[in-house]
């Protein structure tokens, strides 16, 4: 487990397992998913990167990693567009993209808010490729 999950909190690991495969086997039985996925994705964060996840509903971003805020966002398997909205009023400085794909294999893309495009306004839309050019 520590191989695979090296900065994890060894509690929170089956926790994430467990819920990634209810929402598989939900799927799989029901042809639906549950709506859970951004827990998935903010304890994949968690679990990935010693990420301290803020409490449920706090304004400006989901948790922090050392000194920097960071805020996740996740891509879910039946999603029609591999893109996120990211809100820029927030306060964050890391973005996590937490992708959940049709077979329920997990990845991620870690990038520096700076490196964002910059556009007016107060969202950005970002898709995943364009995402693998920024980090």
């Amino acid at each position: 487990m520590q191989a695979r999950y090296p900065n994890a909190d060894v509690d929170l690991v089956p926790v994430f397992e467990e819920l990634l495969n209810v929402a598989q086997h939900y799927h799989i039985t029901t042809g639906k998913h549950l709506n859970i996925y951004g827990d998935i994705g903010e304890l994949y964060g968690a679990i990935m990167y010693g990420i301290k996840l803020h409490k449920d509903y706090a304004k400006g971003s989901d948790g922090r990693l050392g000194n920097d805020f960071v805020e996740v966002k996740t891509i879910t398997p039946f999603k029609n567009t591999q893109s996120v909205t990211v809100r820029l009023d927030r306060h964050f400085s890391k973005l996590l993209v937490v992708k959940v794909d049709e077979c329920f294999e997990v990845s991620d893309l870690l990038v520096e808010r700076s490196k964002l495009p910059k556009v007016g306004g107060k969202a950005l839309r970002i898709d995943w490729d364009d995402l693998v050019q920024v980090e």
